[in-house]
């Protein structure tokens, strides 16, 4: 399985983010969007940063245990209930993904919603996968 990650020069350079991945061979795991909710299913974190943290803990967690890591995510899309903050704060948004997920950026795309299915959730991700 291999996945290519794809970045045009003519492109506006990506910023922790890929603008194209293919992939060969492997299976597809379609990753279900994760917010801050711990194991009890209680929301955590009152700031972005500390909900997108275990939102992408939790995204990486179901990730694990279909048998991947963070370098098979081909596709990632967040969504925010405040694209002005998701973008004030993205230097330190960068640094938890960098941390828990390395430098393989997937590509990913980033949705302002009005709200989630839990009213105090201001983040959720969702993703797809490639794993050997």
């Amino acid at each position: 399985m291999s996945l290519e990650r794809v970045n045009p020069a003519e492109l506006s350079p990506p910023t922790g983010f890929s603008h194209a991945v293919t992939v060969t061979g492997g299976r597809l795991v379609f990753l279900a969007g994760q917010t801050a909710l711990d194991g009890d299913g209680k929301v955590t974190g009152a700031t972005l940063p500390e909900q997108f943290e275990r939102a992408l803990t939790n995204l990486l967690t179901a990730l694990r245990h279909a048998g991947g890591t963070p370098a098979d995510l081909a596709r990632v899309t967040v969504y925010a209930t405040d694209v002005a903050d998701y973008r004030a704060q993205a230097a330190q948004l960068g640094g938890i993904w960098r941390r828990l997920a390395g430098r393989e950026y997937p590509a990913m795309a980033v949705i302002g919603t009005v709200r989630l299915w839990d009213e105090a959730c201001l983040v959720e991700l969702d993703g797809v996968a490639v794993v050997d």
